[in-house]
């Protein structure tokens, strides 16, 4: 019988973060040879995580929660293409997963384990939105069990899916920071630690406080493994697209913004000469001293604002201009990157919305810009209203990029959305944005008045489930959906079903039968 791929990789990975705690002194020799005992008969990848969770208490900081198993069940979770919501319209395709993200992320991990290069995730770390078991009770905001429950399994499999050189980016408030923090401590290590971006997410002078007004959150930011990784920060030369449309002598180059935010009483503040002859005046990116000394190299192409020319060969070799502009190019202060009344305003010109803390797209296409490739794969299985992925099509079309994301989102229902948030809010953004109109033929909103459609397509896919004795299992699993394609060789789909999903064996014929 075929062993199970997604169970046995999700182990090997496991006993590989017990050995680097027991090498850390935090796990003890003994209770580590107890635990490969237990993960030996796991029959799940939900009862080797649970196992693997015996020993994670990290006692050095004190990260102490009550352990909240996801529940076992006698169900086989699965894709199905929902061919109503999902639409092609060309461009690049794209991908939304409607229902549950710990099946979710567990189906992805069969075809995109080691492949997504960018995790956002805006986690759900208001009172009373963490689903069933996971309500945060401020009451106890001491151990935060529930939040922390809720993410340890996904942060588990999440870790799974990056690429070696991959980062997840997390959006938190300052009531959960530290407790989330040692939490990505102990699953991607202190060590690929790489910031905390702190995001200017309120600036309203009309929402005080008695004490200190709150008006900023965090973004956790870990890399998979900093050594692969480290170059996408500080460097920027494989997340940027090199070319040389002028034939620069000095070689392939690509453009940054040179100018900060517009302050007249800054010493950068000063005028230069487009090529027409008339004078811009801004805050610029470098001083004027610079400028004139012909240190500046400036990409004009028919703009009134210049911008810097950043070459491949300063940036490999860290000279003065890639040394000092690059690292000020993203802060990890992020001030002008939209906030909490401007992302609800941009969602309701897509479509009216109840939601309360949606993030801006000029937030996510901030982090895009800093870690995102020509083609990477970006996910976020706390999808919400969708925000990341039209902050992926607007990167792409201001980039060239061939950028592609998969977002994964709940059903939940409530008044503003009876059929679900999903099918009410999140597909129906995605689809006005991508095609110029929604699924009824519906165009008057106010987005498309000013902007064009960017036209790709998107595969929608439902959770679907079926008993572990359904022996009509084989059918109903579309290896295509997977990116595989057995044809009518029904013995390879049988084996690849039995590979990668945990429990079909149970319907597998008797040996001889």
């Amino acid at each position: 019988m075929n062993e199970n791929i997604l169970k046995n990789e999700t182990i090997k990975n496991l006993i590989s973060d017990l050995e680097r705690r027991v090498k850390d002194n935090i796990l003890e020799q003994n209770n580590f040879d107890f635990l490969l005992k237990l993960l030996s008969k796991a029959e799940s990848v939900n009862e080797a995580i649970n196992i693997c969770s015996l020993g994670t208490t990290y006692k050095k900081t004190g990260l102490y929660f009550e352990k909240k198993s996801e529940k076992e069940t006698e169900l086989i979770h699965y894709l199905k293409k929902d061919e109503n919501l999902s639409f092609d319209v060309g461009g690049e395709k794209h991908k939304l997963i409607i229902g549950d993200n710990y099946p979710a992320l567990k189906n992805l991990l069969i075809e995109y384990r080691n492949k997504v290069d960018i995790i956002y995730i805006d986690p759900p770390y208001g009172m009373d939105e963490n689903g069933e078991f996971a309500k945060t009770n401020y009451e106890n905001r001491i151990t935060r069990d529930n939040l922390l429950s809720m993410m340890y399994p996904r942060l588990e499999l999440a870790k799974q899916l990056l690429s070696s050189h991959g980062v997840i980016f997390c959006s938190i408030d300052d009531r959960n920071y530290a407790y989330l923090k040692c939490l990505f401590d102990d699953i991607f290590q202190e060590y690929n630690f790489i910031n905390t971006m702190v995001w200017h997410s309120n600036k309203s002078i009309m929402k005080g406080s008695k004490y200190i007004r709150k008006d900023h959150e965090y973004i956790l930011v870990y890399a998979k493994n900093k050594n692969d990784g480290l170059f996408v920060f500080n460097k920027l030369a494989n997340s940027m697209m090199f070319s040389n449309p002028d034939n620069d002598p000095k070689g392939p180059w690509f453009s940054s913004n040179a100018t900060y935010k517009t302050n007249p009483e800054s010493t950068n503040f000063y005028g230069i000469k487009l090529p027409n002859g008339e004078t811009v005046y801004r805050t610029w990116r470098f001083s004027e001293k610079d400028y004139k000394m012909g240190k500046i190299p400036l990409y004009f192409n028919g703009s009134n604002v210049p911008r810097i020319k950043l070459y491949e060969c300063d940036i490999n070799k860290n000279t003065s201009i890639a040394s000092t502009i690059i690292p000020d190019e993203k802060s990890g202060i992020i001030n002008d990157a939209g906030t909490l009344t401007t992302a609800k305003t941009e969602l309701n010109k897509i479509i009216k919305s109840n939601f309360e803390t949606p993030k801006p797209v000029s937030l996510i296409k901030y982090l895009l810009e800093i870690a995102a490739k020509n083609n990477s794969i970006i996910l976020d299985f706390f999808a919400g209203s969708g925000t990341t992925g039209e902050a992926v099509l607007a990167f792409n079309k201001e980039t060239k990029s061939k950028c592609k994301f998969i977002l994964v989102t709940n059903n939940e229902k409530g008044d503003f959305y009876p059929n679900g948030v999903a099918i009410d809010v999140t597909s129906k953004r995605l689809k006005r944005i991508m095609s110029g109109k929604c699924y009824d033929g519906f165009t008057d909103f106010e987005w498309i008045k000013k902007n064009s459609p960017y036209l790709n397509s998107l595969d929608v896919y439902r959770i679907e489930t079926a008993n572990v004795y359904d022996k009509n299992i084989f059918n109903k699993i579309d290896e295509n959906i997977y990116g595989e394609n057995f044809g009518k060789n029904i013995r390879n789909k049988i084996d690849w079903v039995c590979k990668n999903f945990e429990q079909t064996t149970h319907v597998l014929p008797k040996e001889g039968n």
